[in-house]
């Protein structure tokens, strides 16, 4: 903020040294004498100061970590980034997109929590971070998650991309296929942990907020593993039954209050990664931090990421619940039509400024041409913050409402003689 300030006053001084040559050379000047000015400093000041105002914030934080993206997790809106395209190998947060495809199964149904998983040969060959699973050792679906949030296990990872799959290799296509539906376009796997010392296993900090955002928001209950700080498994296996314990790698959970995940990973080759999550005040933040000199600075700079974030954010929601009026319908068997909220309402200020000023205007069409279907749009809802227009939210007919025929106005006609 200084330098910005400071910036600010030179250019101010520059401008004003400028308009007093400017008008009192002209006057020593000889009468049609041409006076030029050299003012290519000041140009050249005037042309980089929009790019210094842009990377202040860059350097205000102190990131020295290769790259970093600050994301909200509710609107996906990116807060803070430093080189956020970079590909770079991201270790084992690459488990991160394992979590989601494991996820996504047990949402579909093709597998379940307690089920039990078979470690494969391959699987407890896994080298690395790992919770030392034997060969045709039996752990359920949620031990494993346990294995992979927790300890980051390796052979973990791999036994359920396995049992998700058939095979290592077809699960880390799906892991590929996932990535590019969510537009993680700087993103390519090659495992499925992340232990690879392969050049072209890449993401980006920005794809890893991607993921992360996808992760928590589509299934928040991986908070229920990503908090554990240290939990027992049980070992069986030939040799008999041990106990073994998982301990968070995650020690930002000890080290800033709010946070609630989510996944290290560090390699000689990726340095120091950490995908942080957080929840204060209703609003989850996402700090990506890749590439840090030493594994101290990744928590230290997700946590000043978290700070900033939260110095500068402020949410206005809501659900939309309140029931709304009846719909004017034209030429219809009904005169009347009830309407709801598409969906609730959300708005993310990034400056600070207070939103509980926001107010809502429901605008409904003044009248519906029959035939109206049940989906179809009915008006909608404005919200204004200082007067100006900071989103809407669409009215939807609850009901459809056929256009009325000669029957049904001779019964509406008949209905009113009636009465």
């Amino acid at each position: 903020m200084k330098k910005r300030l400071r910036s600010k006053k030179l250019l101010a001084c520059l401008c004003s040294i400028l308009l007093i040559f400017s008008l009192v050379v002209p006057v020593s000047a000889a009468e049609g004498d041409e006076v030029l000015i050299d003012t290519s400093a000041l140009d050249e000041f005037v042309e980089n100061y929009e790019e210094t105002e842009e990377t202040a914030a860059s350097s205000d934080l102190g990131i020295t970590a290769t790259a970093a993206v600050l994301m909200e997790a509710e609107t996906g809106t990116v807060l803070y980034e430093k080189n956020p395209d970079q590909a770079l190998s991201p270790a084992s947060i690459t488990k991160i997109m394992t979590l989601i495809l494991i996820f996504d199964a047990l949402e579909s149904g093709q597998i379940k929590l307690e089920e039990e998983v078979t470690t494969s040969a391959h699987a407890r060959s896994m080298g690395g971070s790992q919770v030392f699973l034997e060969e045709g050792e039996r752990q359920t679906v949620e031990t494993l998650i346990k294995c992979i949030v927790v300890a980051s296990g390796n052979d973990a990872s791999v036994a359920m991309a396995e049992h998700i799959c058939g095979s290592e290799t077809e699960f880390i296509s799906q892991m590929n296929e996932r990535a590019k539906e969510l537009g993680m376009t700087a993103t390519h796997f090659e495992d499925c942990c992340g232990l690879t010392d392969s050049r072209t296993h890449v993401t980006s900090a920005r794809d890893v907020a991607i993921m992360s955002r996808e992760l928590i928001t589509k299934y928040p209950q991986i908070h229920q593993y990503s908090t554990i700080w240290m939990e027992n498994i049980t070992h069986v296996t030939q040799k008999g039954s041990s106990e073994f314990g998982l301990a968070n790698t995650n020690k930002l959970l000890k080290q800033y209050e709010y946070c609630t995940g989510l996944k290290t990973g560090s390699t000689s080759l990726a340095k120091y990664c950490l995908s942080a999550t957080a929840e204060k005040d209703g609003i989850k933040l996402i700090a990506v931090i890749m590439a840090a000199p030493d594994y101290k600075v990744r928590f230290s700079e997700a946590k000043s990421l978290l700070q900033y974030g939260y110095a500068q954010c402020r949410m206005y929601h809501d659900e939309n619940t309140e029931l709304l009026p009846d719909a004017v319908i034209l030429g219809g068997v009904k005169e009347y039509a009830s309407i709801r909220f598409e969906k609730e309402f959300s708005y993310l200020s990034t400056d600070g400024s207070d939103v509980s000023g926001i107010t809502k205007e429901i605008q409904i069409d003044a009248q519906t041409k029959a035939p109206v279907k049940e989906g179809d749009t009915a008006g909608r809802a404005v919200y204004y913050l200082n007067g100006n227009e900071i989103g809407s939210v669409k009215l939807l007919f609850r009901e459809a409402v056929e256009k009325a025929g000669f029957l049904d106005y001779l019964k509406k006609a008949f209905q009113s003689w009636l009465v």
